[in-house]
């Protein structure tokens, strides 16, 4: 597929949604583990909020549509589903959701042609999370040797 292919234009405007894409889908991890995972509830009860009770399709996040284009529709929305009821039921999001977050990964992993983009975001958020717990680990070891 070219470039040229991969951008549709938005009905009402003339700027290709894949900026809103890149976007929104450089800045959120897949896991909800890694990252702010309030960020991704806000943004999904957004989402909802401004589609109401229209279609599905109509007024969907950037990200959201990204996902659904691909290979994972319905792992996606199977994730999608998880993570709302949990918030719903005010449950921990990462234990409820572990394994619907598995499969999503394990099929983007088989997309990886087209979900590059989300697992190169999603390794480096995971990366500076690692680098986050190192200085801490770091920090709590100075902190201990100057004690004694």
């Amino acid at each position: 597929m070219s470039d040229s292919d991969s951008k549709t234009l938005d009905p009402e405007s003339t700027t290709p949604k894949t900026d809103d894409l890149e976007n929104s889908a450089s800045t959120k991890p897949l896991d909800p583990s890694i990252g702010d995972t309030e960020a991704i509830q806000k943004d999904l009860g957004q989402a909802e909020k401004e589609n109401g009770e229209e279609g599905e399709e109509e007024g969907e996040c950037g990200f959201c549509l990204f996902m659904k284009a691909g290979g994972c529709k319905e792992s996606f929305i199977a994730w999608e589903q998880c993570i709302e009821e949990a918030e719903k039921m005010k449950e921990d999001i990462v234990e409820k959701c572990v394994e619907v977050t598995g499969a999503l990964k394990k099929c983007m992993e088989a997309h990886a042609d087209y979900y590059e983009p989300i697992l190169r975001a999603e390794k480096m958020a995971e990366e500076e999370a690692i680098r986050e717990l190192d200085i801490e680990k770091e920090k709590e070891r100075e902190a201990s040797s100057e004690g004694s």
